[in-house]
């Protein structure tokens, strides 16, 4: 949100741009912290724009950034950093052991890109075949849940059952770990109840699309899925991957540690972003405006979906190639268009950029699949990265992610309640 021409604040108060920048984060997070109640905001006087009590932001600011030099501390005081070969965000590019991620998007389906960030190999030509019996206790589980389940209530459940039908599943030397996970995700996707049978069966793209909607894919529909697949199979240390590596450093097996992340990623700041962005760009298509759609929800709050990204400056990379592989979908024209014209209005508002959540929802929009369906294909996306981090974290001493906790209670002894 800009700050009127007027920008300063009351004596011992920060605008929202001096908040931000003290914090080193973007706009759109220091109102994230606002909602998840880190910090307090107070509005001006007459005006939209808001204020914020310095003290709370620098004490907030000591915590983000650490007490100790960024270094993070665990048990016994031992110092430990994330060292990765996976994934670097530099300049705005997005690379994957060194290879520019949209090169690997335009030319590799997901299961090659997926093995290339386990093993540093490309195979063309890989696909994952999973034994019947994953699939067959997977899908058992997933017929067990209640219709009101959604997509990723469904991977969970098949998941763990996968898991309970691999009597393996503890073997944590790199080849099998790799194993594993080409049978976890051919497994996971074979689980969804189908909305069609498969036109190209012979991708995991091609058999994720009859999941997610009965409508034909012609090829570049199709592309396009694995586009994004291959684009969101890993952002660093996003929360999820942490979750993923905290799980992995106890020793839990390759589905727990995928259980771990998609509990991580069931969350409106997380996964589940690309539902919101879906239901905002349908209203903007059935209205044939975005003007009022975007004006209802900066009016709810300052952040708009699939607006704005706090690691990149510009246009987030992954949004800018699969819009590039969605000009190419006929189906999709109605949906893009209205993407562009939400980033128009948004930009009145705010300097922020599409990320890739709004390239995801015109997917889904265009393809008419349900609006969880961006979350489910982020989910089945990420895995890859979620078991390169564990190849990676299962390669460290055990158990060196224990935290230690700064102890904020009242000091004992204290009287017994």
């Amino acid at each position: 949100m800009a700050e009127p021409p007027s920008n300063a604040a009351p004596r011992g108060r920060l605008t929202t741009a001096q908040a931000a920048d003290l914090l080193g984060v973007k706009t759109e997070t220091l109102y994230a912290y606002v909602s998840r109640r880190l910090l307090t905001s107070q509005r001006t006087p007459g005006g939209r724009a808001s204020t914020f009590d310095a003290a709370e932001v620098e004490k907030l600011a000591r915590r983000t950034k650490g007490e100790h030099g960024g270094v993070i501390t665990g048990a016994g005081g031992r110092a430990f950093s994330f060292r990765t070969s996976i994934t670097l965000i530099e300049h705005d590019r997005l690379w994957f052991r060194g290879v520019d991620a949209i090169e690997l998007a335009r030319a590799h389906v997901y299961e090659e890109v997926a093995d290339w960030l386990w093993t540093g190999e490309l195979r063309p030509g890989l696909r994952f075949a999973p034994p019947d019996a994953l699939v067959d206790a997977a899908r058992n589980a997933v017929g067990a849940l209640p219709h009101s389940a959604g997509m990723l209530d469904r991977l969970r459940a098949a998941a763990i059952a996968a898991a309970a039908a691999d009597p393996l599943r503890f073997e944590f030397d790199e080849h099998a770990v790799i194993d594993t996970a080409r049978n976890l995700i051919g497994t996971l996707v074979e689980a969804l109840p189908c909305a069609a049978e498969p036109d190209f069966p012979d991708t995991l793209a091609g058999r994720l699309w009859s999941r997610l909607t009965a409508r034909t894919p012609d090829e570049s529909s199709i592309a396009a899925l694995n586009g994004a697949l291959v684009l969101l199979a890993d952002h660093d240390l996003a929360v999820s991957t942490l979750s993923a590596r905290v799980a992995a450093s106890s020793r839990a097996h390759p589905y727990a540690v995928v259980s771990a992340a998609l509990g991580a990623l069931d969350g409106p700041l997380h996964g589940a972003a690309s539902g919101l962005a879906h239901r905002m760009l349908a209203e903007v298509v059935e209205r044939g405006s975005a003007a009022p759609v975007v004006a209802a929800y900066l009016r709810a709050g300052p952040v708009l979906p699939g607006i704005g990204h706090r690691v990149y400056q510009s246009e987030d990379p992954r949004a800018t190639a699969l819009f590039e592989f969605l000009e190419r979908v006929p189906a999709a024209a109605d949906a893009l268009a209205a993407a562009r014209e939400v980033c128009a209005v948004a930009a009145r508002h705010a300097t922020q950029p599409a990320n890739v959540d709004l390239a995801l929802a015109v997917l889904s929009v265009g393809a008419r699949m349900p609006a969880d369906a961006g979350e489910t294909i982020f989910a089945v996306a990420r895995i890859a990265g979620w078991i390169a981090h564990s190849i990676e974290e299962y390669a460290e001493a055990p158990l060196r992610l224990r935290l230690a906790a700064r102890y904020a209670g009242p000091r004992p002894p204290q009287p017994m309640p």
